[in-house]
């Protein structure tokens, strides 16, 4: 095993303070546990003069490693880079796999940060570093653009529990119950009775304008709308409450709705601030894939960070979690395998969405992408459906290392035709 050249320092990082060690290149420890207090700068001033004497007592540069612990390593680890030392984050399932080396169940910051240090003196050890400003801004506001569409679709989930206690026939006249005409009837004519008691002209007249769909389509929605209130006078529970608590769930979707909207306008306007930069034309190359949009190939983006560090696809699988789990012991391999989902939700998220649109048919009787939709059918004809949409999901990740390795728009031919761009006469033959 190669031995490496330099002091590793390592730090467990909490919420409001950190412990960091240093061992030398033969794993001895050189400084014991270090408590670092991120609030305090003359704590991080003498931690950052103890990685300096160390160096100059060895003359050896250092290395810093830090576990990642979702956003209480980040200020630390810009502290490091901007003070000019070399830091990298450590993936925590690598740190917790020796957390269990030795036979006694001992586990406390201290022992941690020593343990982290001698990890970083592993040659094979896979680390990363934080990516441009420009790719942490649009993460975050990705995140925090899934967020807000969960948190919504929570709230329209409540909303429908709600109508189906005390208004259940109007689920079955509107398929999305906050569509525009659905969100003016509720707010303006909450319950069963005010339906009744309102004016047809004027209520075909607004259901027209939400809708614009015309006044014939209208008077038809009006005597469902009619039809379904004198059939909830008779079955459905009228209850002040629940009425009330639609109300308040209408102004909390709403708000959603324009958090959502207004995060989508920071992204939009971030992305054009920055026409030049290389990472934009990424997006326009991940946005020529079918299926992919505007916002899966950002969030796609984001969650890849630095595109170089990987050499197959194989890896990217890997970093999206979508690799299959191996449980194989002597004789016995499981059957039934699934995807390890130990990367980035966020992106496979994406990548799943991006799946179901490639497989999806047009009103025109088209498909979207006809090679993945004939791959997929094949597949679900044998195997089940989600395992099918697994495996085009795979298949998408090769759309998205391919356009990424060759910078260009994504080209859409089929599997002969590929072979022959490529010239590979074997698969040609088969």
């Amino acid at each position: 095993m190669t031995k490496q050249n330099y002091l590793s320092v390592g730090i467990d990082v909490g919420s409001a303070f950190s412990f960091m060690s240093i061992v030398d290149p033969d794993e001895n420890l050189i400084l014991k546990p270090f408590k670092i207090i991120h609030n305090d700068l003359d704590s991080l001033n003498r931690a950052l003069a103890a990685i300096k004497n160390a160096e100059e007592s060895n003359s050896l540069k250092s290395r810093t490693f830090l576990e990642s612990t979702g956003i209480y390593h980040f200020p630390l680890f810009c502290f490091l880079m901007e003070s000019g030392f070399e830091a990298f984050v450590i993936n925590p399932l690598i740190t917790h796999s020796i957390k269990n080396i030795g036979i006694r169940k001992v586990k406390n910051d201290k022992l941690d940060s020593i343990g982290i240090a001698k990890l970083g003196l592993k040659p094979d050890l896979q680390v990363s570093v934080i990516p441009a400003k420009l790719v942490l801004e649009l993460r975050s506001l990705t995140r925090n653009y899934y967020n807000l569409v969960d948190i919504r679709s929570s709230y329209v989930n409540q909303l429908k529990a709600h109508l189906h206690t005390v208004f259940p026939q109007y689920l079955d006249i509107f398929s999305d119950v906050t569509g525009s005409t659905s969100m003016m009837i509720l707010e303006s004519y909450l319950t069963p009775d005010k339906i009744l008691r309102a004016h047809k002209d004027c209520l075909v007249e607004k259901i027209a304008k939400a809708s614009r769909k015309g006044p014939q389509n209208a008077a038809q929605k009006y005597d469902r709308l009619v039809l379904a209130a004198k059939s909830a006078k008779v079955f459905g529970c009228s209850l002040d409450s629940v009425f009330f608590n639609i109300s308040t769930t209408l102004t909390l979707i709403k708000g959603m709705d324009e958090a959502i909207a207004s995060t989508m306008d920071q992204i939009h306007s971030l992305v054009k601030k920055n026409h030049s930069e290389e990472f934009v034309r990424q997006i326009s190359w991940l946005d020529s894939i079918p299926g992919v949009g505007f916002m899966s190939a950002i969030t796609i983006l984001c969650e890849i960070g630095d595109f170089s560090v990987f050499k197959n696809p194989k890896q990217l699988f890997a970093y999206f979690g979508l690799d299959p789990e191996v449980r194989q012991s002597g004789k016995f391999n499981a059957t039934e395998v699934h995807m390890s989902k130990r990367g980035s939700r966020f992106a496979r998220r994406a990548i799943f969405a991006a799946a179901l649109a490639c497989i999806r048919i047009k009103r025109n009787g088209e498909a979207i992408n006809p090679y993945l939709h004939e791959y997929y059918r094949q597949k679900a004809s044998a195997k089940p459906k989600m395992v099918a949409l697994g495996a085009v999901m795979h298949k998408i990740c090769n759309y998205i290392f391919a356009v990424l390795r060759d910078k260009a728009d994504f080209s859409l031919r089929s599997p002969q035709e590929h072979c022959q761009a490529y010239r590979t006469p074997a698969l040609i033959a088969a």
